[in-house]
């Protein structure tokens, strides 16, 4: 892995130590091992990431004042860890920091706001969020803001309204990426009609092998790639195979038969670990990851591929891809399946950095 610039989109850490250990680093030193978490620093130097996306999620039952002032709080989390750890991580905001932080050995830490509705429909929280380092934003989560569609609710706003719109352009104005990960294909499509920077899907597959909403469509693959994006493949079992969906699905249905909301992330894990106990789900696996990674790469080009994990967002792992320290075992199935070392070390993050240098670029003019 030292040949290749590996870049992650997205690993939810900050919101695993929130949850587990109230944001206190002396409780989870990440600096030393920690089994409950998918990621901590030796992990990370194992699996050959030089630079990695934190999102500061959200979840999207918090709204308004609440949802500011927590997403507040995962930017001041990411920036005390990198403070705390100076030696092992440095904090980048642009293409050309991310490249002088790897440099100099450290991992290059960036930061990636998931969910719109951390912004509270205010332009001025979201030109605050880049004042403090926040380098993409997921236009939504798991809930319809007022301005944008989420794949995984009720359409109400036809893609995006002229906030929405609004908001992708001032996006596109003070340079952070437009994230489409989560959301509906008409916000996909309404966005890469609306900016005039590339796009990027932080942690998302091919709907064409795993027919979920999160997923994208080929025809947006193709149109993300013309428009020169990038889609960051996920490790998320549910995402990457159809068998594991349809049990996913399954608990989505017995949380709504319970008056649940299956977008909850909360109930529905309560869900998803009762009837896992009784009825494990079918095991996502490296070949089907990189399945995913050979149909993105035939719709969308290599030059548009990227990895997003997703670890420590998500309690199921895929077999074999269980934390930070396994990305070697897919980069050597990928090459045991003739990628060469160039393609490899455009999907590792050569190609994310492009469009971040882009998306500057745009900024700047």
């Amino acid at each position: 892995m030292d040949d290749y610039l590996l870049i992650d989109g997205h690993n939810d850490l900050p919101w695993a130590h929130r949850q587990g250990y109230g944001y206190d680093l002396g409780r989870a030193d990440v600096a030393r091992p920690q089994p409950a978490l998918h990621t901590d620093l030796p992990r990370l130097r194992r699996g050959g990431v030089k630079g990695q996306f934190w999102s500061v999620y959200v979840p999207s039952t918090l709204t308004g004042p609440e949802a500011v002032a927590a997403v507040l709080e995962q930017i001041d989390f990411v920036h005390r860890l990198v403070a705390r750890y100076d030696d092992e991580l440095g904090l980048a905001t642009s293409a050309d920091e991310v490249e002088a932080v790897v440099a100099g050995g450290r991992v290059a830490s960036l930061l990636g706001a998931e969910g719109g509705h951390c912004i509270a429909d205010s332009l001025g929280v979201l030109r605050m969020l880049h004042r403090l380092g926040v380098r993409y934003l997921t236009l939504t989560h798991n809930h319809n803001t007022s301005w944008a569609d989420s794949a995984t609710d009720v359409p109400a706003a036809c893609g995006l309204t002229e906030f929405g719109r609004a908001v992708v352009a001032e996006m596109n104005r003070i340079g952070m990426v437009v994230d489409l990960s989560h959301v509906a294909p008409s916000t996909m499509r309404a966005a890469l009609d609306t900016g005039r920077a590339p796009v990027i899907f932080s942690h998302s597959n091919a709907r064409a092998l795993c027919d979920v909403p999160r997923n994208v469509p080929d025809d947006v693959l193709e149109t993300m790639a013309a428009r020169g994006g990038v889609c960051m493949a996920t490790f998320v079992p549910g995402f990457v195979s159809q068998r594991t969906a349809d049990w996913h699905q399954r608990c989505r249905d017995i949380a709504a038969e319970r008056g649940l909301d299956p977008k909850d992330l909360v109930a529905l894990g309560r869900v998803v670990e009762e009837r896992a106990a009784a009825d494990p789900p079918p095991r996502s696996t490296v070949e089907d990851v990189v399945a995913q990674l050979e149909h993105l790469r035939a719709v969308a080009g290599v030059d548009h591929l990227g990895i997003g994990g997703d670890f420590d967002g998500t309690d199921l792992v895929t077999s074999g891809l269980e934390d930070v320290a396994t990305y070697p075992r897919l980069f050597a199935a990928l090459r045991d399946r003739s990628w060469s070392a160039a393609d490899l070390d455009k999907l590792a993050g050569r190609n994310v950095l492009r469009v971040l240098r882009d998306v500057e670029s745009v900024a700047a003019a």
